[in-house]
């Protein structure tokens, strides 16, 4: 595996493979990697000839300094798993090059993004979304693959991509869950061990309340405190915080 700091370093490898002729997948992520983003792999690796994982941890979506200040970096230890993966490349950029224009351009989105996450998180998805091209035009791979967790998320992107004519398809993967349903984010290693126990509630409630008013009240009387429960696109979204840590999930009504 080829770990690559520099945006021209990797706009020289994407080159060196389209002359190849080889198809090339693409799996952006914030590290600190779990089961989650390996699914994402196997599926880039079933679907393109190469596979480029990036791993920045994007300053630009956090609306929380403290948020950004303890999100988990466990870079080597991510290293070492893409690498047993046989991943192609890891894609490394630094804060100073993705943001040489000291974030002056911004990509923002005036529908879908003022709804869940939008209001309690001020510009998180302009941030998102700015990072997001910016990775899809220095990669330009012919598929990028974001899990459907973050669903808005996923459906902002794939916005952005026809708006802009972007060649890169992008493809939703199903939540990938632990065994007691959680579903799997880097902010599970956030949890106490006694938040870990009741995090898994919030995917239950989810599936089994009669409506988004029964879940909201059932998450708070577990000891949630509930940033919101909405149905939108067939789904139901919840957003909900243990201490400090927002978890947040979604399932198919």
């Amino acid at each position: 595996m080829r770990a690559i700091e520099s945006v021209h370093n990797m706009q020289s490898q994407m080159r060196d493979w389209r002359r190849e002729g080889v198809t090339v997948g693409f799996v952006p992520t914030m590290g600190a990697l779990h089961a989650g983003h390996l699914a994402l792999v196997e599926r880039a690796k079933r679907e393109t000839e190469r596979v480029v994982v990036s791993i920045f941890v994007n300053p630009t979506q956090f609306n929380d300094p403290k948020d950004l200040e303890h999100y988990p970096r466990p870079l080597e230890k991510d290293l070492t798993l893409l690498s047993s993966m046989n991943v192609d490349g890891a894609f490394l950029p630094q804060a100073r090059e993705m943001y040489a224009d000291n974030y002056n351009y911004a990509v923002t989105e005036r529908e879908l993004s003022r709804v869940l996450c939008g209001p309690t998180r001020p510009g998180h998805f302009a941030g998102m979304l700015t990072v997001v091209l910016k990775l899809l035009n220095v990669v330009s791979a012919d598929k990028a693959f974001f899990g459907q967790k973050d669903y808005q998320q996923l459906k902002l992107i794939q916005g952005m991509a026809r708006a802009f004519f972007l060649p890169t398809e992008i493809v939703g993967c199903a939540t990938v869950r632990e065994t007691d349903g959680l579903a799997m984010s880097s902010r599970n290693l956030m949890l106490t061990a006694e938040q870990r126990q009741l995090a898994p509630e919030i995917y239950k409630t989810l599936k089994s309340a009669r409506s988004k008013e029964d879940a909201v009240e059932t998450l708070t009387r577990l000891g949630f405190r509930v940033d919101y429960v909405e149905e939108h696109w067939g789904r139901r979204f919840a957003a909900a915080f243990l201490g400090n840590v927002r978890l947040i999930d979604n399932v198919e009504l």
